[in-house]
């Protein structure tokens, strides 16, 4: 985000609540947090970025895309949106400003897709009109492929690079899991793209007979949480079956081993597959939750408006529980986890906004956009 609009972002979202507790940050105590909502009435909200002037764009699951004003005011749906399918977990899902909106308007947005056989993830691109009233020029950029008569597991979390290309998590649509273990399609897979959707140069399985060019790594369950690390890493969560819930740190070429080695369990009980946990040529979490609690967006602090305790931890929604989890990093490894904010609604997403403070999403009939205050 260039300078200006950081300094546009800062004077939209001024109010004299925020201007307070932001001198007061410094002092504060790493975990004394309260929340101050910012918008709501939002139907099933699932991913939110950051506009100029303070502003807030947010998808909603049933298909819309609105844009949030500073005073919290939720404006009409956007025009443009295409077709998007719905029910269970489909809808549209994450939206991510291009590193040069600021120029060029563009947006890149992930939806479940209809299609023969089904539906499955897509990612599209657009410009966001002048007005911020529509959407033009859009055009899908990628689809999953095979398309599934499922409404579960479509991943859907976006990230930039530092290099300019896309991650993408796709799920494995749950009633195929086996597949996350084969190279000839995207199910369970990360895919790193080019801003077009082509392969991006230097993927592990170019050129390799019987693999798809776009996949970055395999064996996946599903993801509904990444980002990059303050070194650029890329980080992504996953969902585990009845427990088992993973972090990770995906590498080119590497197997995470879902559905064969997993710390979770059937739904009613029992083993998965063969009820093992770790198998030569398939990688280990970073980090994993028994009993599951169903993460969700996952954002790294890079300011200290919560007092240097908490810079560079990670942050981490629990759908089931209703927390933020602040996991403490070092070494490679998480150190200490802590449950913020319990009591909350299903956290969908978490941020870190232009102005250092965390923001999230409650995934609600009528859910919230809260702004994450110290003390």
């Amino acid at each position: 985000m260039s300078s200006n609009t950081f300094r546009d972002w800062i004077a939209g979202a001024a109010s004299a609540v925020l201007a307070t507790c932001l001198l007061a940050a410094g002092a504060a105590s790493a975990q004394e947090l309260r929340t101050q909502v910012v918008a709501q009435g939002l139907e099933h909200p699932w991913a939110v970025a950051f506009l100029p002037q303070g502003r807030f764009l947010v998808t909603e699951r049933p298909g819309r895309m609105r844009v949030v004003e500073a005073d919290g005011k939720v404006g009409p749906p956007l025009a443009g949106v295409p077709r998007v399918v719905t029910g269970g977990q489909a809808g549209l899902l994450d939206v991510m400003l291009d590193s040069g909106f600021a120029v060029n308007r563009t947006l890149f947005f992930c939806f479940s897709e209809p299609g023969q056989g089904g539906n499955s993830t897509a990612l599209a691109r657009a410009r966001l009109s002048s007005d911020a009233a529509r959407l033009e020029d859009v055009k899908v950029i990628f689809s999953q492929q095979p398309k599934v008569a499922s409404s579960n597991h479509f991943g859907c979390r976006i990230v930039e690079t530092r290099d300019g290309n896309l991650f993408l998590t796709l799920g494995e649509r749950f009633i195929r899991k086996e597949e996350a273990q084969k190279l000839d399609n995207h199910l369970g897979k990360i895919v790193r793209l080019t801003k077009d959707g082509a392969p991006a140069p230097g993927n592990p399985f170019i050129g390799r007979a019987g693999a798809l060019p776009e996949i970055w790594s395999y064996g996946h369950r599903n993801s509904q949480g990444a980002t990059l690390a303050p070194d650029g890493t890329f980080w992504m969560h996953e969902h585990g079956a009845q427990g088992g819930d993973e972090i990770n740190l995906p590498q080119p070429g590497r197997n995470y081993g879902w559905p064969v080695i997993t710390f979770g369990e059937n739904y009613g009980g029992g083993p998965i597959g063969e009820g093992i946990t770790a198998k030569a040529g398939m990688e280990q979490p970073l980090y994993y939750w028994v009993p599951s609690i169903a993460p969700s967006g996952m954002a790294f602090l890079t300011s200290d408006r919560y007092g240097p305790a908490m810079k560079g931890n990670l942050f981490i929604g629990s759908l089931k529980f209703g927390y933020l989890a602040r996991l403490e990093l070092g070494g490679g490894k998480v150190l200490r986890e802590h449950k913020l904010l319990e009591g909350l609604e299903r956290v969908r997403d978490v941020r870190q906004g232009p102005d250092g403070l965390l923001y999230l999403l409650t995934d609600l009939d009528k859910g919230r956009l809260l702004r994450v205050l110290p003390g």
